[in-house]
Parts: C-alpha cells; structure tokens; sequence
C-alpha cells in the first residue's frame, strides 16, 4: 500500500501506461543555500546566507538570524508519516541538481515540467531584496539549460512599479522565459513590506507571493494596461502561484484549516481581472491560478455570471460578454488531487485545467503520480484525460 492509499496498480507501470506524455504544470525548485554567493552581484555576495551545521538541525545564518533548515517543502520520497519539519540538509532530496530532478521526473513519468519556486530571499534589505530576483531568474535558467525542452522555469518578477516589472517582463522573454509569476497583488515601493505577515515567513518571502492586498497599487488601476500589453505582445503567461492568502506554516494550530482557504482565496484577483474589464481589453492576456485548485471554478463562474447579470446596472459594469466568457477564454488553473474539478471539467469556467505533482513538497504525488491519476480520472474519457493531464499546459506554455 502506498502513501495514497491505493495499493501499487499495475497499469501505471511504464509500459502498460496508455494515455501519452504527462506535462506537470506545477513543479517546484528551491535553490541550493549556497546559491545566492554565486549569483548575487559582486558588492551584495557578502551579505549572502550562510549554513552552518548541526549535530541534528542544520541552519541557515542571516542578517543576524540563525534558524533551523526546513523540511516541510522537501518531502518528495517521504511518506506523510515521517514528515518533519525541520532537520539536516542532508536529509534534503537535491531536488536542485538537475541529474537528481530528471532521474525523479523519470521514474515518476513526467515528460515535462513547469518550475515555480525560489526567490527572493526574506530580506528587508530593498537592494538585496531587488536583486535577489534577478540571481534567482538566472539561477533557474541556467538549471533549466540541463534539458530545456523538459525544464520549464516560472520568472519570478517583483510588483512595486509598473515600469521596473515591464523590463523584468521584456529581459526575461529574451531570455527564454516563457511565463512571469505575480504577486496576488501588487506590492508596496519597499517591496518586502506586506500587512499579510505569516510568524514563520520573513515578510519579503510573503510579499513576493501576495503582495499587499492594502497597498497603493492595484492591478485595476489604468496604469497596468501597459504591464498588460507587454506581456501580451511577448507571448508571455502571467501566473499567480496562489498568494491572496498565505497559510500559517509551521504553526500546527492553524496549517490546516489555512490550507484550504488559501486555494479558494484565489478567486479574488482572478474577478478582480474579470470585473475591471482587463480580459475585455487584453483578449490574449493568459493568467494561470496555480496550486489553487479547481475544483471551486466552476462553482465560482456560475455564482458571479447569475451575479453579474442581475447586479452588473447599477455598478456600470463594463463587460460585454459574460464572466463565464472570460473564465473560459483568459483564466487557466492547476490542481494536485482534485477529483471534484476533473469530473466539472464541462462546465462554463472548469475547462482550462493542469494536472500537477506538487513535487517535491509535502502534497506531492511523487513517486506515485501515475497511480493517483489513474484513480483520479478513473472513467474519463481518454482525450479529456490526455488534454488535462499534457496538452492545456503544453500549449499553454509552448511545450514542445
């Protein structure tokens, strides 16, 4: 029996697999601690963390802090049982050494897969702060150049000026980057500021996905159509790896019940874009909702069309077409285990959905990814397998 709770079936075997390649739309890829040495700008390497080891727990050592290597993100091979939270990094699956990601995307039969992750670093240092996005960029793009036709990396760009992103946005395309990751909402001049603190996150990591739901700038303004249109005009996705809410990791009080929370508060930004008209203005504008789960868009697209239409007067709304036109059209979301979305993939707002692995965090389905998409998808039709679990991703992010 494995940690699925499926016993091991033989038709996920390699060569009993019938239903083609299998394109992961949400991996993910920490950096080695030592990373940032090498990759910040010459004036900023000293300020870089630092290890120091442990006779149990290693530690990270920064700008004053020492605090305990955690584990909770590095759990692919592991069965839930013998999680941890903290411990050596030894122990750590070398998830950053591309030998190691393409032997596990291997065994794991992942032809394919999408990279989010990384930077910045929890500093609220605003030049270390800044530049730490742009070693992390080059950083995933030099592991992805192990194999780029299977290694796709998520440029993670900061939110704080229009302007500053815009070239973040235009370097990056030129670099091969084929989608940018956003804040949920755009983030405060000092970029690492955000009124969403987590006790167990450093603001900075926080900020760089949620941003500050109360800050100046926010994505309805007028000022982002020309944010809007760069990224349309180089082809770019722009993608929001959840973020509107951050749940309270490390804290067994409340991981739990946030963990939920955290995927259906993604449908604010989501009709924050659909009721400022952005998509209406931007039809090739392309936004994935990623780790959200998917199983609430249907549910999500009926209630705000049946809104819409009986509120949209008396708020001048400015849509011409429905929401559940945009849904259909503009948004696209990933799912680990979702069952539920798989079987509401015909509804109005349930068809641009991405299987995932989650690998190699603690919700992955590694090594065992065949398996629970055979259980999942069990009575599907074998196209509307194939298109959710290779070819909407694939296409939406120019696999080959």
């Amino acid at each position: 029996m494995s940690d699925t709770g499926l016993a091991e079936r033989p038709d996920a075997k390699k060569e009993a697999w019938t239903l083609g390649r299998i394109v992961d739309a949400d991996a993910h890829i920490d950096p080695p601690h030592d990373m940032w040495r090498d990759y910040l700008p010459a004036h900023l390497k000293d300020q870089a963390p630092v290890i120091e080891e442990g006779d149990e727990v290693d530690y990270i050592v920064f700008e004053g802090n020492r605090r305990p290597v955690r584990m909770i993100n590095n759990q692919a091979g592991r069965q839930g049982k013998d999680y941890k939270m903290v411990g050596k990094l030894s122990e750590q699956r070398a998830v950053w050494d591309p030998k190691t990601r393409l032997a596990d995307m291997d065994a794991d039969g992942m032809d394919a897969a999408v990279l989010f992750g990384g930077g910045p670093l929890g500093t609220s240092n605003d030049e270390l702060y800044m530049a730490s996005y742009e070693a992390y960029q080059n950083w995933v793009m030099d592991f992805a150049s192990a194999d780029p036709r299977r290694l796709v990396p998520i440029g993670y760009v900061p939110m704080r000026d229009i302007d500053e992103t815009i070239g973040h946005v235009k370097r990056l395309a030129k670099m091969g980057f084929r989608a940018i990751n956003l804040p949920a909402f755009p983030q405060n001049m000092s970029a690492w500021r955000t009124s969403s603190g987590i006790k167990a996150m450093k603001d900075g990591q926080v900020s760089a996905l949620t941003g500050d739901p109360k800050g100046e700038l926010q994505y309805y303004q007028p000022e982002f159509d020309r944010l809007w249109s760069v990224i349309c005009d180089e082809g770019m996705v722009a993608t929001f790896h959840l973020g509107a809410r951050v749940p309270r990791f490390g804290d067994m009080q409340h991981f739990l019940p946030d963990m939920p929370m955290s995927k259906m508060a993604m449908a604010e930004p989501i009709a924050i874009f659909i009721f400022n008209a952005i998509f209406q203005r931007f039809p090739d504008l392309k936004i994935a909702s990623v780790e959200s789960g998917v199983g609430w868009f249907a549910w999500f697209t009926e209630y705000v069309t049946r809104t819409w239409e009986k509120q949209r007067f008396w708020t001048k709304s400015p849509l011409t077409e429905s929401p559940a036109f945009y849904m259909d059209q503009n948004v696209y979301g990933s799912f680990i285990q979702d069952r539920t979305g798989i079987l509401n993939r015909d509804l109005p707002g349930g068809r641009n959905i991405m299987w995932s692995s989650d690998y190699p965090h603690s919700e992955t389905t590694f090594p065992h990814s065949r398996e629970i998409i055979l259980r999942d998808f069990e009575g599907i039709p074998e196209q509307d397998t194939k298109d959710i679990i290779c070819n909407t991703c694939a296409k939406l992010f120019r696999i080959d």
